[in-house]
C-alpha cells in the first residue's frame, strides 16, 4: 500500500497547525530493525496522558533557504532541526517538500532524551502536523491517523504507536503502521508513575542500540521471545489478567536491558538507583501482594504500573520508599491519544 501516492504531486502553500501528542510506554518491546524502519518483532504499548509533546509547525513557501528551524522550550536546537530536515528529505516521493520551509516550536512535559520516549511524542507530533498539511493541500478525507502513523514510523518506530490512544500494536497487524488494541475494561484506567532516577541524556541513543542487534548473538532468540510475549500480553489484556500482564512487563523490560548488556559492544543505560528501586518493588510485592509492576524503556527511568483501584496505597508507598531514589516522579495514566490544539 502506497500511503503517500495522493500527496506526490502537490503544490505547496502556507499552512500552520499545532498538535499535542503523547508519549507511550512499550509493554512488549521492539529492539532491532529490518528493512527501512520496520520492526524485527511486534510491539505493544500503552499511550500516556500527562507525558506529551506540544508542537506548532508553520509551513512557509518562497523562503530564500528552505529547511527547518526548530525551537525546543524556546531554545534553538540545530541537531533536532537537522533530524527533521533529514526526515523530510527522505520522503523522496514528495519532492515538492524541498521548497517548503518549516518553523517548528515544540515543548515537552517531561525530560527529553532520557528514555521516556520523547522521540515517540515529539516526532509523532511533527508527523501529525505534516499529515494535517498533506490533507489540507490534497483534500484527502480518509485514513488520517493511519497515514500519520505511517509517517511517524518513518521518523521513529515507536512514534507510530503514539498517534492512537489506549493500547496500541505495531507489527501485529502490519509493520507499516500501528493499530489500536481492544482490552478488558479494567485496563482503561491503568496508572503509570514514572520514577525519573536520572534526567541526563542517554549515553547511547535508541537508534544506535537498535543497530547493535544486527550482529547480536542472541538476536533471533530475543525476537522469538518477543513474539511469544506479544501473543501472551494481547491475550492477558483481553482477559483482564493483570498478573500476567505484570509478569510480561517485567520480563520484557529485563530482556531489553539484557540485550544491551550482552551486545557485541556492550553498554548499560541502568543506574544504581534503577536497580535499588527494582529490589524495593519486588520486596513490596512479596510482602503486600499488591499489584505493582515495573517496566523500562531504553533508559534508566522506571514506569510503575498499577490498577486505579490501588492508587492511594501504591502512591503512598512510592512517595515514602521510592521517591528518595528519584529526581522526580511523574504521575501518569492511560491516555486517549493526540489532539489538535
Amino acid at each position: 500500500m502506497n500511503f503517500l501516492e495522493p500527496f506526490e504531486s502537490l503544490s505547496p502553500a502556507p499552512f500552520e497547525t499545532s498538535w499535542r501528542s503523547p508519549s507511550n510506554i512499550a509493554l512488549v518491546k521492539y529492539w532491532g530493525k529490518k528493512g527501512h524502519q520496520l520492526p524485527a518483532n511486534p510491539s505493544l504499548s500503552m499511550t500516556l496522558k500527562n507525558c506529551f509533546t506540544e508542537t506548532r509547525v508553520c509551513f512557509e513557501v518562497g523562503h530564500a533557504n528552505p529547511g527547518v528551524e526548530l525551537l525546543l522550550d524556546g531554545v534553538r536546537q540545530e541537531k533536532f532541526a537537522l533530524k527533521i530536515e533529514s526526515y523530510l528529505r527522505s520522503l523522496t516521493s514528495m519532492p515538492w517538500l524541498k521548497k517548503v520551509h518549516c518553523v517548528v516550536e515544540t515543548r515537552n512535559t517531561f525530560p527529553h532524551g532520557t528514555g521516556i520516549a520523547s522521540s515517540a511524542s515529539g516526532l509523532s507530533a511533527f508527523a501529525l502536523g505534516l499529515t494535517d498539511y498533506l490533507f489540507f493541500l490534497s483534500g484527502v478525507k480518509v485514513d488520517f491517523f493511519r497515514t500519520a502513523s505511517y509517517l511517524s514510523r518513518l521518523a521513529s518506530g515507536s512514534a507510530c504507536r503514539s498517534v492512537y490512544g489506549g493500547f496500541v500494536s505495531w507489527g501485529g497487524d502490519s509493520d507499516l503502521y500501528a493499530s489500536p488494541v481492544s482490552v478488558h475494561p479494567d485496563f482503561t484506567h491503568l496508572r503509570d508513575s514514572v520514577l525519573v532516577v536520572s534526567s541526563d541524556e542517554k549515553t547511547v541513543s535508541s537508534t544506535a542500540g537498535h543497530g547493535r542487534m544486527s550482529d547480536h548473538f542472541y538476536a533471533e532468540t530475543r525476537f522469538l521471545q518477543a513474539r511469544a510475549n506479544y501473543a501472551r500480553t494481547v491475550a492477558a489484556l483481553s482477559a483482564g489478567d493483570f498478573t500476567e500482564v505484570g509478569n510480561m512487563l517485567e520480563t520484557e523490560a529485563l530482556s531489553l536491558h539484557a540485550m544491551m548488556l550482552t551486545a557485541p559492544s556492550a553498554f548499560t543505560l541502568l543506574k544504581p538507583n534503577t536497580l535499588a528501586a527494582i529490589d524495593i518493588i519486588w520486596a513490596f510485592r512479596r510482602e503486600t501482594h499488591l499489584p505493582l509492576y515495573f517496566t523500562l524503556d531504553a533508559g534508566p527511568n522506571l514506569h510503575l504500573i498499577y490498577p486505579e483501584s490501588y492508587e492511594h496505597k501504591i502512591r503512598t508507598f512510592i512517595a515514602h520508599e521510592l521517591s528518595p531514589l528519584a529526581v522526580k516522579v511523574i504521575d501518569d495514566e492511560c491516555g486517549e491519544g493526540p489532539v489538535k490544539c
